[in-house]
């Protein structure tokens, strides 16, 4: 408890940076597994799928909070640190700390995942090429030409899949509200993630954090991938996953603070040890 009690910043970070290099180990893995490793079956495509992807990140999630959260509260994404900044007192000092710690976990760990899957990355796109960027960073119909997604489209996508996402963070940690009990907030946070990439992943592959994309993006782009910041018309993509979710968790969580946090007791009016509940009218 000592040890907790005197880790200040420093353990903090330490926390984002772990945490979210878990996140990223199982992000990015997944995909590499499913677009590399998954190519190469016969017949290709055996080693997973759209669902497999999206429960791996939605797990990777779960387990890097399981491991930060003690220490920094978990957020593993800036969208998320700016909101908490914004909206629930988090120090505006600790976000710019905070989101590098973040962006550089994420790059450990998709350098990791880089070369780890060297071998199969090599034998699908020896030019490391757009066919397998999707492995690192999110492109606009996650690449696919037939359905005419751009960055307009693709950064409507990022603002409300992150409102989504802060929105219902808010919502499981608010311990005024009816939060998830025996320590299970990072499985439901872990699960709202695998909902957003089932139902929010065609149109710019549900980055929804702009440390999940901006890191393993730049780790591509160091280790051959020479197209990373662009998209598969040869567009200028990157800043699409990085502002797109800036904007969206502040309006998700303006959203439950209006329509949710407003209306809900404040800790006094309820008697120690009760979950709370609305006050008569």
């Amino acid at each position: 408890m000592g040890r907790l009690r005197n880790s200040g910043l420093a353990g903090e970070l330490s926390a984002e940076f772990l945490g979210t290099l878990i996140l990223i180990l199982f992000g990015c893995g997944v995909v590499a597994q499913v677009a590399a490793g998954g190519a190469l079956t016969d017949p290709p495509g055996g080693l997973g799928n759209h669902d497999s992807v999206a429960w791996a990140w939605g797990l990777g999630v779960t387990l890097g909070v399981y491991v930060a959260g003690r220490l920094s509260g978990a957020h593993l994404n800036p969208a998320v640190t700016v909101s908490l900044a914004a909206f629930k007192g988090f120090p505006w000092k600790k976000v710019a700390p905070y989101s590098l710690a973040q962006v550089a976990g994420a790059f450990v760990a998709a350098l990791l995942v880089r070369w780890n899957y060297s071998e199969a990355l090599a034998k699908v796109d020896p030019g490391h090429t757009i066919k397998t960027q999707a492995v690192f960073s999110t492109l606009p119909a996650n690449g696919n030409h037939a359905l005419p997604i751009h960055e307009w489209g693709a950064f409507r996508d990022q603002v409300i899949g992150t409102a989504i996402l802060v929105l219902l963070i808010f919502a499981v940690t608010d311990l005024l509200n009816t939060p998830p009990g025996a320590n299970l907030g990072p499985f439901v946070v872990g699960l709202i993630v695998v909902a957003i990439g089932m139902a929010f992943g065609t149109n710019a592959g549900y980055a929804i954090n702009p440390a999940r994309d901006l890191g393993p993006r730049l780790a591509s782009f160091l280790t051959g991938y020479g197209g990373a910041w662009r998209d598969q018309y040869g567009e200028l993509y990157f800043w699409v996953p990085i502002i797109g979710p800036l904007v969206g968790g502040p309006v998700g969580a303006f959203v439950y603070k209006v329509l949710i946090s407003t209306f809900l007791p404040s800790p006094e009016e309820e008697p120690e040890g009760r979950i709370p509940v609305l006050p008569e009218k």
